[in-house]
């Protein structure tokens, strides 16, 4: 397993993500996951679901210190002790004293960002989360983010695909030492069909939907998020490690970027995005 070093956090490169799984589905897949090698699980307090992630990583027999173990404050956690409150409460589904990786979820909130990063910052000397970070940042909101904090950001977690360009963020990501961390990397459902990355899976004996993650994997200071409620898809998801896809593929993937290619954009949540 990769694992990227950002601002003193080691994530590895390959995340198992929780988005929209029921707790019967965390219970079913994520322990066979977390046999599998995946030691990074991404969760949210929104998803509803940090109990069950909570409850599986109990009863893994992992020690605690190997897992990565990342969640997301909800952005109507509002005011200091309100914000703090929440994480306490996500801490005791988690089943742990701490988390690995700490985000504010989205950019709008009541609660200014001074305030949201001072909480965060609060809860890092606290000893109750290792490092913090945001999710759906542009760039300008990344760079007035790490101005407010003391601790340095490890990561920007956004919507991030072969048809969506993030150079930008990246870029920003990398100038403050920061990883970018991709989820929606299957794009709803579109990569597995597209014909360039099903060429390019072909030479490699692997799918369209291997390729992407290895696409993403294979950029510098870049963390993939998985998922799937398949179990059987668990394998493909990890078998990663033992291929290269040269420049021109590499190239040829950037490629496909289109400017439409968002496809997460929530109007109440979202920031200006860059061009």
């Amino acid at each position: 397993m990769f694992t990227v070093s950002a601002n003193g956090a080691n994530i590895p490169a390959l995340g198992f993500g929780t988005f929209r799984m029921p707790d019967s589905d965390v219970a079913r897949v994520l322990p066979e996951a977390l046999k599998l090698g995946f030691r990074h699980v991404d969760t949210a307090q929104i998803y509803g679901n940090e109990a069950a992630v909570g409850e599986v990583l109990a009863n893994s027999g992992i020690p605690r210190a190997d897992i990565f173990l990342t969640t997301k404050v909800w952005v109507d956690r509002v005011g200091h002790d309100a914000f703090i409150a929440s994480v306490d409460e996500s801490l005791k589904k988690l089943k742990t004293d701490h988390v690995d990786l700490l985000l504010l979820h989205w950019p709008q909130s009541e609660m200014p960002l001074a305030d949201r990063i001072g909480a965060l910052n609060a809860l890092v000397k606290a000893g109750k989360v290792k490092n913090i970070g945001v999710s759906n940042f542009s760039t300008a909101l990344m760079a007035e983010a790490v101005k407010l904090s003391d601790a340095p950001l490890a990561t920007n977690q956004v919507e991030y695909h072969p048809y969506l360009d993030q150079t930008k963020v990246l870029a920003e990501a990398r100038k403050h030492g920061m990883s970018v961390t991709a989820y929606y990397l299957m794009a709803d459902g579109k990569v597995p069909s597209d014909p360039l990355l099903k060429e390019i899976g072909a030479r490699h004996g692997k799918t369209a939907a291997q390729v992407v993650l290895r696409w993403a994997i294979q950029q510098k200071d870049v963390v993939a998020l998985s998922k799937t409620a398949t179990v059987s898809r668990l394998p493909e998801n990890f078998d990663v490690f033992d291929f290269a896809l040269s420049l021109d593929e590499m190239e040829a993937i950037h490629g496909l970027a289109k400017p439409n290619g968002r496809i997460v954009n929530p109007g109440h949540l979202a920031p200006k995005w860059d061009d």
